[in-house]
């Protein structure tokens, strides 16, 4: 996969997510951790990630033919930390809906690619 390819499959991803989370975060939510947000605090959490996802998908959008090294290095951050809060909560609480694996086999494939862009050797 190149560094394009790669940018441009995460700013597809980020984006339609973000905006999922905007319009229905209950069906999103539902579908990744097996629960609703069903508190206003709840709802209004998941549409602040959804704008905040839709941001960093128009951000990786935008830099794909950039050579940007921070951009890649946020995504590893972002990927990874996603990879180990939702284990945790399928840890610590049991959550996991039908997308839970996938979501986390997905954001752990995204921060390895994102890892071996940004190695020396590339």
């Amino acid at each position: 996969m190149s560094e394009r390819a790669l940018l441009s499959a995460m700013g597809a991803l980020e984006a339609a997510t973000g905006l999922a989370l905007l319009i229905i975060p209950t069906v999103l939510v539902g579908l990744l951790l097996g629960t609703a947000p069903d508190t206003a605090a709840g709802m209004t959490v998941s549409r602040v990630a959804g704008a905040a996802l839709l941001a960093l998908g128009i951000a990786c959008w935008f830099t794909r033919e950039d050579r940007s090294r921070g951009l890649l290095a946020a995504m590893v951050i972002y990927n990874a930390a996603v990879v180990v809060v939702l284990f945790a909560g399928w840890i610590g609480s049991g959550l996991s809906g039908v997308a839970f694996w996938p979501a986390i086999l997905v954001h752990a494939a995204l921060a390895f690619w994102c890892i071996v862009y940004l190695s020396p050797s590339r």
